[in-house]
């Protein structure tokens, strides 16, 4: 039966559609396998890929660069990865570069992480090899929980043993928990401790205000740190210190004269040991005073001479006039 014009239309329109969609998947499908740009490939040797597969993301800093193209055993703890990166994201990748495999969120594939260098170093060339991180094993995570899980349950043991001795009363911590008398103890050392605490808050604050007191110049201390009282005070020390030295020397001589005293010498002894010299004194005084008197007789005597009388009448004028003026 010869088709209609409609239906040839409509076969040619769903075949075109169909290639259409086809065309668009295989596009699509090819820029994330990276299937149309220009690629080179590098290589990281692990010990264990666990779970990678080929087609297989690689990111580098969070950015698809490429995927999984080759995966190779060597030997039992040595596996290559072919990776197929962009190479528009070569002047990126430097030599010191680490790779590592992770998973695409906490359920998702395993891909490869490419995490930038922290040295100065230059790019990455086609087929070079990075470092790769060793990756962490689930049978060692389960092992290193294992024995965690022990650990757990040896510290839960001895706190419940802990919490139960306290409960009963047993030890430090359950005396001070369980007995009232030792707490009220307790509680009035505190108190104590919070009294002194505040005496002693107050007693520093008076001595730093005498501390601050001692540089106002009112103060003895502060009139000691005046430069001109401190050369006053200076040169009256070296005057005691002289006159000191000259009380010494005549402290000194007045010894050697009390000494002479004693040992009968000089004319202090003589004077006063000698009975000989002390009548020849006092006959003499005695003499002195009566030619004194007869001195004045004899002036008084010339007053009345009528020789001499003139010259004392004069004399007493001019004394007079001397007085008034």
């Amino acid at each position: 039966m010869e088709k209609t014009a409609s239906e040839k239309i409509r076969l040619g329109l769903f075949v075109i559609i169909g290639l259409s969609f086809f065309v668009i998947a295989v596009y699509f499908i090819g820029s994330k396998q990276q299937m149309f740009g220009k690629t080179e490939h590098l290589i990281a040797v692990f010990n264990n890929v666990g779970g990678l597969q080929l087609g297989n993301n690689v990111r580098f800093s969070g950015i698809n660069v490429g995927t999984v193209r080759g995966i190779e055993i060597i030997n039992d703890t040595t596996i290559n990865v072919e990776m197929q990166i962009d190479q528009s994201y070569f002047p990126y990748i430097k030599k010191d570069a680490v790779a590592s495999i992770g998973s695409d969120g906490l359920v998702g594939s395993v891909i490869i992480n490419i995490m930038p260098g922290k040295g100065n170093q230059p790019q990455v060339q086609a087929g070079d090899v990075i470092t790769a991180a060793k990756r962490v094993r689930t049978d060692d995570m389960l092992s290193t929980l294992n024995i965690t899980n022990q650990n757990a349950a040896k510290l839960t043991a001895d706190l419940l043993k802990i919490t139960n001795d306290i409960n009963t009363g047993k030890g430090t911590f359950g005396v001070l928990l369980r007995d009232e008398a030792m707490a009220n103890d307790l509680k009035e050392t505190i108190n104590n401790l919070k009294t002194t605490t505040q005496i002693s808050t107050q007693t520093f604050d008076n001595l730093n205000n005498q501390i601050t007191a001692l540089n106002n110049k009112d103060n003895v201390i502060g009139v000691l740190k005046d430069t001109a009282i401190a050369n006053k005070i200076k040169n009256v020390v070296a005057n005691l210190d002289q006159s000191s030295k000259e009380i010494n020397k005549m402290v000194t001589n007045l010894n050697a004269t009390i000494v002479n005293v004693k040992e009968g010498k000089g004319a202090i002894n003589y004077l006063s040991n000698d009975p000989k010299l002390v009548k020849q004194i006092d006959s003499t005084m005695t003499n002195i005073k009566e030619a004194s008197k007869k001195l004045n007789e004899n002036m008084e005597a010339l007053k009345h001479n009528f020789l001499f009388r003139g010259y004392f009448k004069k004399q007493e004028k001019e004394k007079k006039k001397a007085a008034k003026k």
